[in-house]
């Protein structure tokens, strides 16, 4: 596995789970279209399955 991951929101949380949108919020993803770069653990793995309708991932 890569060490980090960017992660891009790509659907808006409107209309979310109010769950979803704290998650998406944790990821550090306040607008659409951003990304972040995080460490790829098991904590954001889980966080990133949680609303992997709403993000893209890839490898870095």
């Amino acid at each position: 596995m890569a060490n980090k991951l960017n992660i891009t929101l790509v659907k808006s949380t409107i209309g979310a789970k109010p769950k979803h949108r704290k998650t998406v919020e944790a990821l550090g993803l306040r607008k659409l279209n951003k990304t972040v770069e995080m460490p790829d653990n098991e904590s954001v793995r889980g966080m990133i399955q949680q609303v992997k309708h709403l993000v893209k991932v890839e490898e870095v």
